[in-house]
C-alpha cells in the first residue's frame, strides 16, 4: 500500500449533482490515513487557479473529480510536478477512468486510492497541449463548436438534440491526411479519433490504443457517406466485430494530421484546436492510482 503524507482534492461541482458527489467523496475519505485538502469548485473557470494553489502546498497526491474534460483540462498542471494523480469519475462518459480500470462510482474510486498502486502512464498531446484520453474530428466537435450558447439551458435536451440532428444533416465526409514520418496517407473519412486510450464517449472504440504503449493512435472511420458513420457507431456501441470493417489506424510517437477543409478538434469533449495539428505521445508523463 502506498503511504501518502497529504493530498489535495479538487472537484468540478458546477451542478447540484457535483455538490452532492463532493459531499459523498469527503465522507468516503474519512478513513484515509492522510489529510485531504478538499475543494468544491462551482465555477469551472476557477479550476486551474484552485489546482495551482493546492500544488503550492506540495501534496503527494492530487485527486481530480469530474468528467473527461475536467481531467484533461487540468492534467497539464500536474506534469513534472512529482505528484500522483487519482481520478474521481463524476462525468457522463468517464472514458479515462474506464481506461484505468477504475470503478465508476465515488466510493469505489476512493477505495482505489486506499488500496491501489501507482502506475506510470502516457498522455496524448495535440501540438503542445496534453490530453488524457481521446480527441476527435467529425460531427461531435462540429456540434460543440456551433451550438448556440444557452440553447440546452433554454430548450433542454430536446433543443440540443434538435441542433445535433440539424448539424448531422449539414455534415459532410472530409479528406484526411496523416503523415507518419515515412509515408503520407490520404483518405476520405467520416470521423477521426486520436487516442491515448481505447474508450471514447464511454464506449470501447480503439483496440490499438493503450496508456502504456508509448504510441499515439489515429483511427479513421473511412467512407463517402454518413451512413457509414451511423453503422460504425451502432456496431461499436453493441461491441460487434463489424466496428472494424470501416476503420484504418495509424500508430507512432508523432503523427502530423490535416483535413480538407480545416476542422475543429474536440479534446476529451472540449473544442480546443483546429487542423492541421501534430498528435504526439508523452510516454510515461504522469503517475496515476490504479487498481492493484
Amino acid at each position: 500500500m502506498v503511504q501518502f503524507r497529504s493530498a489535495a482534492m479538487i472537484v468540478n461541482a458546477k451542478s447540484r449533482k457535483g455538490q452532492k458527489l463532493f459531499q459523498r467523496a469527503c465522507a468516503a475519505m474519512d478513513g484515509l490515513d492522510f489529510p485531504v485538502d478538499a475543494h468544491a469548485v462551482e465555477d469551472p473557470d476557477d479550476l486551474e487557479a484552485t489546482v495551482e494553489r493546492a500544488l503550492a502546498k506540495k501534496p503527494d497526491l492530487v485527486i481530480l473529480g469530474g468528467g473527461d474534460g475536467t481531467v484533461s483540462g487540468l492534467v497539464d498542471l500536474l506534469v513534472g510536478k512529482g505528484v500522483t494523480l487519482a481520478v474521481l469519475p463524476l462525468g457522463t462518459a468517464n472514458s479515462f477512468a474506464r481506461t484505468l480500470g477504475l470503478p465508476i462510482d465515488v466510493e469505489g474510486a476512493i477505495e482505489v486510492i486506499r488500496t491501489g498502486v501507482p502506475k506510470c502512464i502516457d498522455l496524448g498531446m495535440i501540438d503542445d497541449d496534453y490530453f488524457a484520453n481521446c480527441a476527435a474530428m467529425g460531427i461531435s466537435p462540429q456540434i460543440a463548436e456551433t451550438v448556440p450558447h444557452g440553447l440546452k439551458k433554454v430548450l433542454g435536451r430536446i433543443g440540443y438534440l434538435g441542433w445535433a440532428a440539424w448539424q448531422f444533416v449539414r455534415f459532410k465526409p472530409f479528406m484526411l491526411t496523416v503523415d507518419d514520418g515515412v509515408e503520407t496517407h490520404r483518405l476520405r473519412v467520416v470521423e477521426v479519433r486520436i487516442s491515448n486510450g481505447p474508450y471514447h464517449g464511454g464506449t470501447w472504440l480503439v483496440d490499438e490504443a493503450s496508456v502504456q504503449s508509448g504510441r499515439i493512435v489515429v483511427q479513421a472511420v473511412t467512407g463517402r457517406y454518413k451512413r457509414t458513420l451511423v453503422k460504425n457507431w451502432a456496431a461499436s456501441f453493441l461491441g460487434l466485430k463489424a466496428r472494424h470493417q470501416d476503420t484504418v489506424s495509424f500508430r507512432g510517437t508523432a503523427l502530423k494530421v490535416d483535413t480538407r477543409p480545416s476542422l475543429p478538434i474536440s479534446i476529451d469533449g472540449e473544442v480546443l484546436a483546429h487542423t492541421p495539428i501534430t498528435a504526439r505521445v508523452a510516454a510515461g508523463a504522469i503517475e496515476v492510482m490504479a487498481p492493484a
